[in-house]
């Protein structure tokens, strides 16, 4: 986990990668700090429930991964029940997994130290400035992450244990040095060839194909003319950051709505909070007992700070002398914030109790509050108001779209008319190559509907996004059907003389290669030495015909190959010994091999996990 939240904190969508990141191993644990319901259960593993509720959140992090690594290939992907259906069901095989390890590391008594969580999190370059771990940074981050400290250390302790059990079992295997240098051997090794390409082009024009060969053809490969079903669309957008542009805002304007709003543009007071915690444990009187043991130091003068790094149980915060961080009212737990609102500068509390535990709060610096200057601001209440009234517009045409459309439900005219807008018409497309933003999930599935496929009724209102929204109609429709005869007949006749032509290729590289003479056919080949297993320079069916060619036994091998246009005929006169296998090619090599064997082991340990286990998925799945 931690390596993949070290390699998205690098750039400007640190958030988001983080969120997916982290979410990834904690959806399947959330439930458990928020206590047990009673919905419905997407798997039981060993009596175990794994709820609908988690199996959509991963699912919904999973689909938010995948449109971020594929871009607008999602959108026609997800178009795709099917497609869907199957991440989802990939999703729970994972969470099922999950479950089956949580489960052995408990069987087999694995523990994750508090010391070990601290250690991994402190040396992690993400939670890191200079080198060195930054409370501030690791504060930020879990705010932009919504995390409280105690639930993230939860979650990297589910996911350590994790990768403890999975790493005891799987990471033991090991690579012998033969293997690796056996497998160097053969990827390095190298073909001395010739080949003659008997090119199909010249034999085109000659080739002959009646009607009734054609014809043939077609009702033999009948599937192969099939034509997708296709549509074209009309519809009204409408679209509220369209409208902005067309808004007008008067300086007066921003300066009125300045003066009776200006509680908005004031900067909030902030305070630094420090904390000594003691956590709940599962004796909260004994917890209790303990906070006000410390506090009963401080009110003898002990310091604050070094009683924090000594006696504290929130590790992090204690290494930097109980400081937390700012924080503005309303941030904290209500105990925890009315308790540091309350406090003046340099001044601790008693003894509080949150969910968290037993606090000692100490105040140690104040920022007040203060007015932004209208001129600070001008620009972003313009566009405020702009975006305001461009929004009220927004859905007062949005009403008047739905209400329209929906009396008149066969037409669009009367909406735009009402609406003082156009009509617009897509290109034709069929399903999977429907132009932005018609390849959308929820537009695809109403343009395919009864309603508007079948019926020629308008669409409700799709919502593309936040405050853009559309109707659709059907302009034309074409069902999937088999194309005619006429339409495709000069594309297979010169498909058949093609093949006829190829296969007059085929006669003579057949000819050539059975009387092939080493002396007197020389001048006919092109000489390859050393040719790689992956190099690029000849046509790759010759390529690949020479590595599966036997080793030649004092004379040269001869054999063909069918290429796009003609046929090959392929010489092997040597087979050469790898060269340059240097001791990191074999710690590659040998890496490789590791990982797919361990990959393997893992596969291996979740089938056995499942086979010896009891693992029932509802009816739904």
């Amino acid at each position: 986990m931690l390596e993949k939240i070290r390699e998205g904190s690098q750039g400007v969508i640190a958030k988001s990668i983080l969120v997916l990141v982290i979410l990834s191993f904690a959806f399947t644990g959330v439930s458990s700090y928020l206590g047990s319901s009673t919905e419905a259960a997407a798997a039981t593993v060993n009596g175990e429930e794994i709820s609908e509720s988690a199996l959509e959140q991963a699912y919904q992090s999973e689909r938010a991964r995948l449109e971020q690594q594929l871009g607008e290939m999602f959108e026609a992907l997800a178009a795709d029940d099917a497609y869907l259906a199957s991440v989802k069901q990939s999703v729970l095989e994972r969470l099922v997994a999950e479950k089956l390890l949580d489960q052995t590391a408990t069987e087999l008594g694995l523990r994750v130290s508090d010391q070990q969580i601290k250690n991994a999190i402190m040396t992690e370059p993400a939670f890191q400035t200079d080198g060195q771990f930054d409370n501030d940074r690791y504060l930020a981050i879990l705010r932009q992450l919504g995390y409280q400290a105690n639930t993230f250390r939860n979650m990297m302790r589910t996911d350590m244990t994790r990768r403890q059990l999975v790493a005891s079992l799987v990471g033991s295997e090991f690579v012998l040095p033969g293997e690796t240098s056996y497998l160097a051997s053969i990827q390095g090794q190298t073909r001395d060839v010739r080949y003659h390409i008997v090119d199909a082009s010249p034999f085109v024009a000659d080739a002959k194909v009646t009607d009734e060969q054609a014809q043939s053809f077609y009702n033999t490969n009948i599937a192969q003319f099939m034509s997708p079903e296709t549509l074209s669309l009309e519809y009204i957008e409408l679209d509220a950051s369209d409208m902005a542009n067309d808004v007008s805002v008067t300086d007066e304007e921003a300066q009125a709505y300045y003066d009776e709003n200006k509680q908005q543009y004031l900067k909030a007071e902030k305070r630094l909070a420090a904390h000594i915690l003691i956590n709940l444990g599962d004796d909260e009187s004994a917890s209790k007992a303990k906070a006000e043991a410390i506090y009963t130091k401080l009110q003898a003068g002990e310091d604050f700070a070094e009683l924090a790094k000594t006696e504290s149980e929130d590790t992090f915060s204690g290494a930097q002398g109980g400081q937390l961080d700012w924080f503005e009212q309303g941030v904290m737990e209500p105990a925890f914030d009315d308790v540091l609102y309350s406090l003046s500068k340099g001044s601790y509390s008693t003894v509080v109790k949150t969910s968290f535990g037993y606090h000692i709060i100490k105040l140690l610096d104040v920022q007040p509050g203060a007015e932004a200057p209208f001129a600070d601001v001008k620009d972003k209440i313009i566009a405020q108001l702009k975006e305001k009234k461009a929004v009220d517009t927004y859905f007062g045409l949005q009403q008047t779209l739905a209400d329209v459309t929906y009396e008149v439900p066969d037409t669009l005219s009367e909406a735009a008319t009402e609406l003082g807008v156009e009509v617009m018409t897509t290109p034709v497309f069929t399903r999977t190559n429907a132009p932005a933003p018609f390849d959308k999930p929820d537009v695809l599935k109403a343009a395919f509907s009864t309603n508007v496929l079948l019926d020629g009724m308008n669409s409700d209102v799709i919502e593309l996004d936040a405050n853009h929204a559309m109707v659709i109609r059907i302009k034309s429709h074409t069902a999937a059907g088999t194309v005619e005869f006429e339409k495709v007949k000069s594309g297979i006749v010169e498909r058949l003389k093609q093949e006829q032509a190829n296969e007059v290729a085929r006669e003579k590289a057949q000819t050539l290669m059975s009387s092939f003479d080493d002396a007197e056919s020389s001048a006919e080949f092109v000489t390859q030495t050393k040719l790689g297993r992956f190099d690029q320079t000849i046509d790759a069916a010759i390529s690949n015909k020479a590595f599966q060619m036997a080793q030649p036994a004092g004379t040269a091998v001869v054999d063909t190959v069918a290429l796009a246009n003609g046929y090959a005929v392929v010489v092997l006169d040597k087979v050469n010994a790898a060269e340059g296998i240097d001791d990191n090619l074999l710690s590659a090599l040998e890496q490789r091999l590791s990982a797919q064997y361990s990959e393997g082991d893992y596969r291996a340990l979740i089938a056995t996990l499942k086979a010896k286990g009891e693992v029932v998925y509802s009816s739904a799945q």
